[in-house]
Formats: C-alpha cells, sequence, structure tokens
C-alpha cells in the first residue's frame, strides 16, 4: 500500500510500505494492506511505518489520517 506523510509545507513522506501505526484519538491503531476505508482524528505520540525491512518511526503533534483503496494519507498539524 502506499504511505503519503504530509505537512502544511510539504510531502514529507511518499512510498510503499507493508504497515503503518498511528495514535488515535481512542488509541493506537494499526493498518495493513487492504484495510477498510476510515478517517480518523490523530493525537501527538509516535507513528511508525514498516517500509522493506526497515521500520521508520516519527514524533507526531495530531493531524487526521486517510485510507481509502490501499493508499494511507496522513495529514499532520
Amino acid at each position: 500500500m502506499t504511505l503519503k506523510i504530509i505537512s502544511a509545507e510539504q510531502i514529507e513522506f511518499e512510498g510503499e510500505v507493508e504497515q503503518v501505526t498511528l495514535p488515535g484519538t481512542l488509541g493506537s491503531f494499526q493498518i495493513l494492506n487492504n484495510h477498510a476505508a476510515l478517517i480518523s482524528s490523530l493525537v501527538a505520540g509516535t507513528m511508525s511505518f514498516v517500509a522493506g525491512d526497515k521500520v521508520e518511526e516519527r514524533e507526531i503533534k495530531g493531524g487526521i489520517v486517510d485510507v481509502k483503496n490501499n493508499v494511507v494519507s496522513v495529514c499532520l498539524y
């Protein structure tokens, strides 16, 4: 699936990933390939994703995520 991490200034990341873990308002949740469509708010915490054999983590302040058709769009504050 494709992950897009977008801030007000730029596209911070765009690429193929196997999974994404995000800090949601009601707790952390994971998105895998063929996940159901969803929109959720995000809170401050750690976002992580797996691309190939590499795990990347980023601290975020909050934002929103939109998942549809194997595209995960994370818009950060």
